[in-house]
């Protein structure tokens, strides 16, 4: 159980009286990248939320290093745990959102630097060290006085990307980070996540980018109607995806 990062079972959720997620369970090990795709509607984004605890569930369990994540045990019941826990909880889990949610009075570099010196208590030096690196392995070291306003979407969700590396999390989500940039630009944020991939970053990553899910994933989840109904190695999964609502999925969008 140890290199397990992410260990959820029967996790379920409503919103009044739609129900959500109906049992989902998904382990991810230490160094993975877990794929999740489906139609919209079909539970992936509500899931991830979960993940992290911005979204509270209704019945099972999550946890993120061993940990419950938003609960903790008192005589065999599950209670919501206090704020700080959860907040604590949250710098090991980074999250890479559709829009980028930067601060638009930051620079790129005061973007990245914030959360480790007011959250973790980075020194200040160190913190700025940290973030020039990971600005230059997105590729944006020359943009690190730019304000949001000034770069690009992908150039914005690459500083997002970097903001999140710099709490040095264990798990890293992503919710359809391409979905809101233009078709050029998409691919530069793709290749910064292949190569987290290949560094053994532990990865799930709610997409509709298929080459990037052939290419990067050790695994494929595919969910509808709030469970999961298919995963798989990505060679399997679309060369011969065994559910029928699968096959009717990639064959739209492939």
């Amino acid at each position: 159980m140890n290199d397990l990062v992410v260990h959820a079972v029967d996790v379920r959720k409503r919103f009044g009286k739609l129900e959500v997620l109906k049992g989902v369970s998904l382990d991810v090990r230490r160094g993975e990248t877990v794929c999740i795709i489906g139609p919209s509607g079909s539970g992936k984004t509500t899931f991830i939320r979960c993940v992290n605890h911005l979204e509270k569930i209704d019945s099972g369990r999550i946890e993120v290093n061993g940990h419950l994540i938003g609960y903790r045990e008192r005589k065999g019941k599950l209670v919501e745990d206090s704020e700080r826990s959860i907040a604590r909880q949250r710098t090991q889990i980074g999250m890479v959102f559709q829009r980028f949610n930067l601060f638009p009075h930051k620079t790129a570099l005061e973007n990245v630097v914030e959360a480790p010196v007011q959250v973790l208590r980075v020194p200040r030096e160190q913190a700025v060290a940290d973030a020039e690196r990971l600005l230059a392995r997105v590729g944006l070291a020359d943009k690190r006085d730019v304000y949001p306003g000034k770069l690009s979407g992908g150039q914005q969700q690459r500083v997002a990307i970097a903001r999140a590396l710099a709490m040095r999390p264990a798990l890293m989500l992503f919710d359809e980070p391409t979905s809101a940039l233009d078709p050029e630009v998409t691919g530069e944020v793709l290749t910064v996540m292949e190569e987290l991939a290949r560094e053994g970053m532990t990865m799930v990553v709610v997409t509709h980018e298929m080459g990037f899910a052939r290419k990067a994933a050790d695994r494929v989840v595919m969910m509808d109607e709030g469970v999961i109904i298919e995963e798989g190695p990505p060679e399997h999964f679309f060369e011969a995806p065994e559910h029928e609502r699968t096959k009717r999925f990639l064959s739209k969008i492939l």
